[in-house]
């Protein structure tokens, strides 16, 4: 394997520079006590909702386990980008290998995957409970949850690995510079060593059709679940309804607003700190506060991390 000689030669890319957020050493430091912190910060509250459900008998509902199998998401989520990014605040270099690279390219697409597919799965789940109260018991199984969580998974890591590995093999030529804090296919393709319109527009596709069917099916479970709690008559009873939505609509919002606004504008080039900030936001700013919106709209969460905490 030939390593890069010059800049303008055509030769094969053993690493790439990771530019992550330029700023003088004393910011970089004082980005890495801030990331750090916030990583720490996302783990524990995750691992929190993970150790409340596991610890209370009352929440072990399929509502619950699967809300601790997306906590369980999403520490490997943050963790798909945080790590490596904290070591290169302080590097020198800041390179990442080829290899490297294409392995967070995986690992952070594959998990982004699965939390959508995640996040469709509980708004089954919500539709179930809402609309079809009474066979909600023996529609939303033990067994059914299982299945659902297994395919979520699945079908995450299944998604992505054929471009991927279509784009490592391509032939990378020039600078090496990815002004970005993540591997990610736009920076990738544009060091390209020659355009490759095809692959962009399967990449486009794809992502596309990952984005829009949960997103879809999710509108329609909630326009589905609005219309059932509109027809509760007690106020308490829609209030409930409503509390137990609530999460889950605010974190569908956040999660998709801000993916699409990456992903899926009708600009097919952004302004490197716009996709930094844009991509900061969804893999690194919803990890940290799914919890809180978890645990605050939710007295049955509360009471269990109030009793988890105090043990």
């Amino acid at each position: 394997m030939k390593t890069l000689s010059s800049p303008t030669n055509s030769s094969t890319i053993t690493g790439f520079i990771l530019l992550g957020f330029s700023c003088p050493r004393e910011g970089q430091i004082l980005l890495f006590v801030l990331f750090f912190i916030v990583y720490l910060l996302t783990l524990m509250g995750n691992a929190s909702i993970i150790c409340a459900v596991r610890w209370d008998q009352k929440l072990h509902t399929p509502m619950y386990l699967l809300l601790a199998n997306f906590s369980f998401l999403e520490i490997w989520y943050v963790t798909s980008t945080v790590p490596n990014m904290l070591a290169n605040f302080l590097s020198d270099t800041k390179v990442i290998s080829f290899s490297g690279c294409f392995l967070q390219f995986y690992f952070f697409f594959s998990l982004g995957s699965t939390e959508c597919f995640f996040l469709a799965v509980m708004a089954f789940d919500r539709y179930l409970a809402i609309c079809r109260p009474l066979h909600y018991p023996s529609l939303m199984t033990g067994r059914l949850c299982n299945i659902l969580v297994i395919s979520c998974w699945v079908l995450g890591f299944l998604w992505f690995p054929v471009p991927i590995i279509i784009i490592s093999q391509m032939s990378y030529c020039g600078s090496r510079i990815i002004d970005h804090f993540v591997c990610d296919p736009g920076p990738l393709l544009a060091l390209s060593c020659s355009r490759a319109p095809l692959m962009e527009f399967f990449w486009t596709i794809i992502t596309s059709l990952l984005l829009f069917i949960p997103f879809i099916y999710i509108m329609g479970s909630y326009m589905l679940v609005l219309r059932a709690v509109f027809r509760i008559p007690s106020r308490d009873g829609r209030r409930k309804a409503f509390s137990t939505c609530g999460p889950h609509v605010t974190v569908v919002s956040l999660f998709y607003g801000s993916v699409m606004a990456m992903y899926v504008s009708p600009t097919s080039e952004h302004a490197a700190g716009r996709q930094k900030l844009v991509t900061l936001f969804y893999s690194v700013v919803t990890p940290l506060i799914n919890p809180v919106i978890y645990s605050l709209r939710n007295k049955d969460m509360k009471h269990a991390m109030k009793k988890f905490l105090k043990t």
